[in-house]
């Protein structure tokens, strides 16, 4: 009798379950402004934009092993691509949403070419060096407001790529138009940020990866390119930061410096995020955001001690369930959404699991 051929596989029957209702929830999004109020559509924008912020840097850091706290600069200088081209080049601001993630991608390629010659500590304070003077450079740039920042122009505003559309089909005015625009371009952004990584994690490049942050020296003794695998995740972190910049202060309407390159916003939230959902997952900044989402709702009143609360959290959770949210939530129940271990099927191990003739 033929022995089957081994199968390697990934998917379980929970990721196939998962899979389906996920399907269904985009779906849903995808409607959802025909039946939701304006702050709803508000909020669902914040929380997929601050996802698609988190699932980079998680891809960067849980992934990659390449801990940033210079992101910003990559939000930042995407916001100001996107302002600039508007407004110097007359481009329309969603043609503009590209050059978002390529001004970001070039603004990568000499950061990595820096940080890559330093490592642990060194290389997160590098990447914040980096955002800071990226940041002061930006301020110097006249033609979009200098220091003090600029305002989106009303005639880019008023004839965005779609909006007319969504007024006549909704029955809403423009402001409203532009906010499910923006909603409905976040929801696409998260969707292939998700599925590209959970994409990328299952190739050979995925276990490459994985095997650089585990042990670069063992990795390299296995024919592994390490400082390819390094500039890829970073380039493409970078890419994806930036486009999530664009997109954000587009739909913010107005650009400055300390907005746009803070730290606070888009580099330590996005840690805490990551961080309280479980990093190394890409379930666990989904739980994170939402966390996150619920803590700014219920504290944000609060000033100063909403932040001593958020980290009071961080340190808890980082102490009691270092994995995370996801992490605690996964090992009691076994369940995975996005599996990624492979796991062996077939050959032998399917003619041990039948039952001989005999018995």
């Amino acid at each position: 009798m033929r022995t089957p051929p081994y199968l390697v596989s990934t998917r379980t029957r929970t990721s196939t379950f998962g899979a389906i209702a996920a399907a269904c929830l985009v779906v849903v999004a995808i409607v959802l402004p025909a039946f939701a109020g304006r702050g709803l559509i508000q909020d669902l924008f914040f929380i997929f934009t601050m996802l698609v912020l988190a699932q980079f840097w998680n891809l960067l850091a849980g992934y990659g092993g390449l801990v940033s706290v210079g992101q910003q600069a990559f939000v930042g200088f995407g916001a100001y691509m996107l302002f600039g081209s508007v407004i110097l080049w007359g481009l329309n601001p969603i043609a503009a949403l590209l050059l978002s993630g390529v001004g970001a991608l070039l603004l990568a390629i000499p950061t990595a070419f820096f940080a890559f010659r330093l490592q642990g500590a060194y290389f997160a304070i590098g990447t914040w060096v980096v955002a800071e003077v990226a940041r002061l450079v930006v301020a110097q740039w006249r033609s979009v407001g200098g220091g003090t920042g600029t305002s989106m122009p009303r005639e880019a505003r008023e004839v965005m790529w779609g909006v007319t559309w969504i007024q006549s089909v909704f029955d809403v005015r423009d402001s409203a138009a532009r906010d499910i625009l923006a909603y409905w371009l976040a929801l696409a952004l998260l969707v292939a940020t998700i599925g590209g990584i959970y994409w990328l994690l299952r190739t050979k490049r995925g276990l490459a990866l994985a095997a650089v942050r585990d042990n670069m020296e063992a990795a390299k003794s296995v024919g592994v390119d390490a400082a390819r695998m390094k500039w890829m995740v970073f380039l493409i972190a970078a890419f994806g930061t930036g486009l999530a910049g664009g997109l954000i202060f587009l739909q913010n309407g107005r650009i400055s410096p300390d907005s746009a390159f803070s730290v606070i916003d888009w580099t330590a939230f996005v840690i805490f995020i990551v961080v309280i959902g479980g990093i190394g997952t890409i379930e666990g900044p989904i739980i994170g955001v939402l966390v996150f989402f619920a803590l700014q709702t219920l504290f944000a009143d609060y000033g100063s001690w909403y932040l001593i609360a958020l980290g009071g959290i961080g340190i808890v959770i980082m102490l009691f369930a270092p994995r995370g949210l996801w992490g605690l939530i996964s090992d009691k129940s076994g369940i995975q959404l996005f599996p990624i271990r492979r796991r062996l099927s077939g050959g032998k191990l399917a003619d041990r699991s039948k039952p001989s003739r005999e018995e």
